[in-house]
């Protein structure tokens, strides 16, 4: 088993998640380091959003340990654990608003739990998380009903973003989303990242946020990771998934090419 790299912003090492009598996570390495888009990949049910939740303590590991920013989180109390949940955001898939509260007081969700402001100061932080993201300032006082699925991802980044982190979780940003709506995404991440200097932590299925702002792919398949690298290590991969998925007929209408 390989010693947690010192540079990296996660390190997994030997992680094993299981269900039951399955083990859906077996012997998992895993690294994200700093400023990176990492995109990590997998067949169905191979355990990309089950590893996210994990890292985030929302699902107990069997085994193995999670590193972030240096930091073992099996040895963190309560409260060093919630400094730790401080320097990273997650948006989840399909946004998981609060539907009976605003965007503005969405975005506010993680300011009151974790700081103590004034009411003034959160609705400045949460009008500039609003026009980072690229939505009018009418969206704050809008309800999660009354925005369109591209506006529901885009608050849904707003409030991960409340806190100024490190590091963002994305959790298939770009589904449901039109081509365009997608490409936009895309673009408004990879801004995200060289602006603010950001880690993206990113589950994704789709070839063109693969080809267009990741630095990195991880594959997941047999319960751990089989390949990282490049858009061009995974083409030259000789893992039959991995030829399969980067070979096959959507990528090569996706523009994917060795």
């Amino acid at each position: 088993m390989d010693a947690p790299a010192t540079d990296s912003i996660i390190s997994v090492r030997d992680l094993a998640i299981g269900f039951g009598d399955r083990l859906i996570i077996d012997g998992l390495d895993l690294d994200v380091q700093p400023g990176e888009v990492l995109g990590v990949v997998g067949g169905s049910g191979t355990g990309k959003s089950v590893l996210t939740r994990c890292i985030l303590g929302l699902v107990p590991k069997r085994r193995g340990t999670i590193e972030a920013f240096g930091q073992n989180l099996d040895g963190l109390s309560r409260a060093e654990h919630k400094a730790v949940e401080r320097r990273w955001g997650v948006l989840f898939q399909h946004g998981a608003l609060f539907s009976s509260l605003t965007v503005k007081q969405n975005i506010q969700v993680p300011l009151r739990e974790y700081l103590k402001l004034s009411e003034p100061l959160m609705d400045e932080i949460a009008r500039l998380k609003i026009a980072m993201v690229g939505l009018r300032p009418d969206a704050g006082d809008k309800f999660p009903s009354e925005l369109s699925g591209g506006m529901i991802k885009r608050a849904a980044l707003a409030r991960a973003l409340a806190l100024d982190p490190e590091i963002v979780f994305l959790d298939e940003p770009t589904s449901g989303l039109d081509p365009i709506g997608a490409e936009e995404f895309d673009t408004l991440i990879r801004t995200l990242r060289d602006t603010l200097g950001l880690t993206v932590y990113m589950v994704t299925h789709d070839l063109d946020s693969l080809a267009r702002i990741c630095d990195r792919i991880a594959a997941l398949a047999e319960g751990r990771v089989i390949a990282t690298g490049t858009m061009a290590d995974m083409l030259r991969h000789p893992h039959p998934w991995l030829r399969k998925y980067f070979g096959g007929e959507r990528a090569r209408a996706a523009g994917v090419r060795a």
